[in-house]
Parts: structure tokens; sequence; C-alpha cells
């Protein structure tokens, strides 16, 4: 049996053969009625398009990278499940970069994608991250770039994010709903759009219930593991020492349940805790930890369909474009 090509659809379409190309691939450049001609052919003739080949001519690698700060956290874990699904999907097999929440890592990782070794790239900021001029020089060299959850306002490309000022004052809300009037904070770099938000909708949250707001409840938690220790340690160990605590990221809360365990505080009665948290076990801490819980998987997932669609060109991608995914509390003993 003959092999059927695209110059031969092409000839018998009396079309083009980058436009018979485009329509095979669903691209937004051709019209509907002209993919349709093109698909009806083409599923006549029996046309099988030849992947390999394809990638060879467009100079693909069928390979996307996700650049990510740390994997102790299981969002980072459900994000790459739900890249991976997309990528799967399309013929593409994923790189993982781990950051370790250091800059120069990120710098280096973005130098080593720029040779063309991978198709795009799906990027969560390290916590260090300030000077982004390796990412805009990623995005010079034609490299496809997409941001979720840790994202950078003043680069543009699409960004995945939930609702983290909205989450930040629900958290704030249910612990005062709860009972406690001392709120602690623990917060991760401010340089990231994460924190400023979650710091944002805590701040208002004690301004909606009249409470005042104290700095030393606010507790930077950027170092290393046995700083951040430390300075929980040194939180819930003082005279002015919390009633409840909303923790901005998983780790953290995970943090206080080591140091209340310690001091002998009890969860709920001496400290409510809350957390920013994807944590499969949560429900099986003692006690069970409350939680923000963002759609990792869906972000995931959300940011593999723009990038995919961007190096398919299928849709017009919006340079700025930004989805917001709700993320949803789930209360458990640990605020009860």
């Amino acid at each position: 049996m003959n092999t059927v090509n695209l110059k031969q659809l092409a000839k018998e379409l009396n079309l083009s053969v980058s436009t018979v190309s485009r329509a095979l691939r669903d691209s937004w450049e051709i019209s509907t009625p002209t993919k349709q001609r093109v698909f009806d052919l083409a599923k006549k003739m029996n046309f099988q398009p030849n992947p390999y080949a394809s990638s060879l001519r467009k100079h693909r690698s069928r390979t996307i990278a996700v650049v990510i700060p740390e994997v102790a956290n299981n969002f980072f874990a459900l994000a790459i499940k739900g890249i991976e699904t997309i990528a799967r999907e399309k013929g593409y097999h994923v790189l993982i970069y781990l950051t370790n929440e250091d800059c120069g890592e990120e710098v280096s990782v973005a130098a080593n994608l720029q040779s063309g070794r991978v198709d795009g790239v799906i990027l969560s900021l390290s916590e260090q991250t300030r000077d982004v001029r390796h990412l805009l020089e990623l995005q010079q060299r034609n490299v496809p770039l997409v941001f979720f959850d840790r994202v950078c306002d003043s680069i543009e490309a699409p960004k995945v994010v939930t609702n983290d000022y909205e989450s930040g004052f629900v958290a704030t809300e249910h612990l005062i709903k709860a009972g406690c009037r001392r709120i602690a904070h623990l917060t991760i770099s401010m340089d990231l759009s994460i924190s400023h938000k979650r710091m944002k909708g805590y701040t208002d949250g004690l301004l909606r219930y009249d409470l005042p707001f104290d700095e030393e409840m606010v507790i930077h938690c950027e170092d290393d593991e046995e700083s951040i220790y430390r300075k929980i340690r040194a939180l819930l160990s003082s005279e002015k020492r919390p009633d409840g605590i909303f923790a901005s990221v998983e780790k953290l809360a995970v943090q206080v349940y080591h140091v209340c365990r310690e001091l002998g505080l009890d969860i709920p009665k001496d400290v409510k805790v809350l957390g920013f948290s994807n944590l499969v076990t949560a429900s099986l801490l003692n006690p069970a930890l409350t939680t923000i819980s963002q759609p990792a998987y869906e972000m995931g997932k959300e940011a593999a369909t723009i990038l995919f669609r961007r190096l398919e060109k299928k849709y017009i991608v919006v340079p700025d474009d930004r989805v917001i995914l709700p993320a949803r509390l789930e209360v458990r003993s640990s605020t009860i």
C-alpha cells in the first residue's frame, strides 16, 4: 500500500503544503471550512502523519522542561503530575529541574535551556529570585515560557495562579471565627507575588474584624530548615504566644506541629493551626490539619495546555494572559 503524504493531500485539495500541515494541527490560522476539507480527505486517503519526521523538520526536541523550587512540597508533585498528563497526550517528554530555592541554580538551568534542548518551559520561581534577566534571555531565544504559582509580574508571559489574596483572607477569617485573637502569619520571601497576596489577605482579614496588626506576629521564614525551626520555636515560647497560626506554605505548617509537640502545646486548645497545603496526609496528622488546598493538579494541566497552544499555534496566546484557579478551605481538627 502506498503511503499518502502531505504533498499528495495538498495537490488533491489545491492548497499549499504548509496550509494542509497547519490545518491538520488544528491551527487558529486556518478557517474551519478549510480544516474540514483537509480532515475529510485525510481520512478518505488514510493519511498517517509521521511525528518523527515532523519533529526533525521543525527542529523539535518533543521535550518540555518544568523548573520548580522544591520537591518536599506536595503542591509541586501534584502540579508535575498534571503537566505530565498533558505532555503524554501530546507525545512529549518532561524534564524536571530543581532549583532548591537557589536563584543561582535557576540562572544555571535557564542558561542550559537556551540551547534548544527543550521546546518550552513551565516555571515556578525560587524564593531568592529578584533579578529575572536570565528568564528574559530565555524568551529572547524564542523559548516559550509559562509561569505557575510563583510568577514574575514584570515579565510578559502566561501565568497560572490561584486566588492567593482571597485565600489569605479566608484563612485569617476562619481563625478569627474559631476564637483566635493573636494570629501569627508565617511567610516566605516577600519578593514572591504569592507572599504579597497572602500577606495582604491576612492583614485585611485582621482589619475587617477590628484586630490590631502586630509586626512581631509576622515571621519571615526565608532561611534554612534549622533557622525556620528556631524562629517558630521562639514565637511559640514567647510571652506573646499566638493563639492561631496561618502558615503560608506547607513546610511551615509541618514545622509548627514539630515545635508544638516538643513544647507540649496542644493543637488546637493552646494554638490553632492552618496552612496552605496539598498534603495527602493532612487529614491523618494528629490533629488533622485545616488547610487551604490549591488545585495543584489542575494548575499543572492548565500551564501545560497553554504551553502546547503556543507550541502548536492553535490559538492566539495573549502574552500576559493570567488564569486564576480557586483554592478551597478544608476545615479539620487543628482549628476546631
